[in-house]
C-alpha cells in the first residue's frame, strides 16, 4: 500500500472514531430550545400564548444510555421554567428501562414524576403516556403524575383555565390506546384546542381541530442522513412523518425530536429538543425558529 493510501485509510478511521464520539457522547446531550411562532386563523386564545412542548424524556439508569439522568432532567426542567411558558405539554415516553431502579423515591414512576413535577406553567402541565410508559406500568405512571400536579389525559379533553381553549390528550397508538374521536367528543362546535399525542399516527383519524397539535415518539429517527433523512422511523407513520411540520386532511401537526434516546444511545444530525410555540392570530409577528 502506498503512503497516500495509508494516509487515506487512517483519515477514514479517524473520521469514523470522531463521528462515533459525536453521535454517542456529544449530540445526544446537546439539547436545542426552539422558538416557533404559529399563526392560527381566527385565534380564540390569549394573544401570544406560550406553549412549551417536551417529549420522550426516556429516563434511564443504564450505563451507555445515561443520556437522560435525573440531574440532566432537572436542568432541562429549570430551563423550561426559565422561559416562563403559559402551558406545558408532555407527549409521553418518560421512562426507558424496564428495570429502572430509583435512587430518590420508592418507585421509578415516583422518581420521574417528582422531577417533572417541578415544571411550572400558570395554565397547567398536561401529559399523555407513550408506549414505554405502558410497557412499564401505565396506571402507576398516571397516578404518580397526578400526585405531582401533572394532568394526564387519556383520550380526554379539558378546558384550559381562563381561556376559550381546550387541551386534548390522545392515547398511544403503538399500544392500541389511541381514540381521537373519543378524545375530542367533549369539544364544543368550532372550539380551538391544544392537542397532544405520543405517536403521530393518531393524526390520521383526528377530527378537524384548529389550534396546535403536537406529537413525539419518532425522535426524528435519531439519525438523519444528509439529503436522505432518517433510515428508520419507529411507528406506523410514513417516513416523512419523522420530524417537523406535517399535514393530514384539515389538520397540521408538529412532530418533535424529543429529548432522550431509545434502542441505541445515538443521535446524528437530529438534536434533542424542547420547543416553545407562541400562538396568536393574523397580527402575530412570526419569525424564524431559534435555537442555541
Amino acid at each position: 500500500m502506498s503512503r497516500r493510501w495509508r494516509i487515506a485509510a487512517w483519515s477514514v478511521r479517524l473520521l469514523v472514531v470522531l463521528l462515533f464520539i459525536w453521535a454517542t457522547l456529544i449530540e445526544p446531550r446537546w439539547v436545542a430550545h426552539r422558538d416557533i411562532s404559529e399563526t392560527v386563523p381566527n385565534w380564540k386564545g390569549p394573544p401570544g400564548l406560550k406553549v412549551a412542548v417536551a417529549s420522550d424524556w426516556h429516563f434511564s439508569k443504564r450505563a451507555l444510555w445515561r443520556v437522560m439522568t435525573v440531574e440532566r432532567a432537572r436542568a432541562i426542567v429549570a430551563d423550561i421554567n426559565a422561559s416562563q411558558p403559559d402551558v406545558i405539554l408532555l407527549p409521553g415516553d418518560f421512562i426507558a428501562d424496564s428495570d429502572y431502579a430509583p435512587d430518590d423515591a420508592a418507585t421509578a414512576e415516583d422518581e420521574i414524576a417528582n422531577v417533572l413535577g417541578g415544571l411550572k406553567a400558570r395554565l397547567g402541565v398536561y401529559a399523555v403516556l407513550g408506549n414505554h410508559d405502558w410497557w412499564h406500568e401505565g396506571k402507576a405512571m398516571t397516578a404518580a403524575f397526578k400526585r405531582a400536579g401533572i394532568t394526564v389525559l387519556e383520550n380526554d379533553a379539558v378546558p384550559l383555565p381562563g381561556t376559550a381553549l381546550w387541551v386534548v390528550g390522545i392515547g398511544d397508538d403503538y399500544t392500541d390506546h389511541s381514540q381521537p374521536q373519543l378524545a375530542t367528543r367533549k369539544l364544543p362546535a368550532g372550539a380551538q384546542a391544544l392537542v397532544l399525542m405520543h405517536g403521530p399516527e393518531s393524526l390520521r383519524t383526528l377530527p378537524p381541530v384548529r389550534g396546535l397539535a403536537v406529537a413525539g415518539h419518532t425522535h426524528g429517527g435519531q439519525v438523519s442522513i444528509p439529503f436522505f433523512g432518517p433510515p428508520v422511523v419507529p411507528g406506523a407513520g410514513p417516513r416523512e412523518w419523522a420530524y417537523g411540520w406535517v399535514g393530514h386532511g384539515d389538520n397540521r401537526m408538529y412532530i418533535t425530536s424529543g429529548l432522550g434516546v431509545s434502542i441505541l444511545p445515538v443521535r446524528f444530525n437530529m438534536r434533542p429538543e424542547w420547543v416553545t410555540f407562541t400562538l396568536g392570530g393574523a397580527n402575530l409577528q412570526t419569525g424564524n425558529e431559534r435555537e442555541p
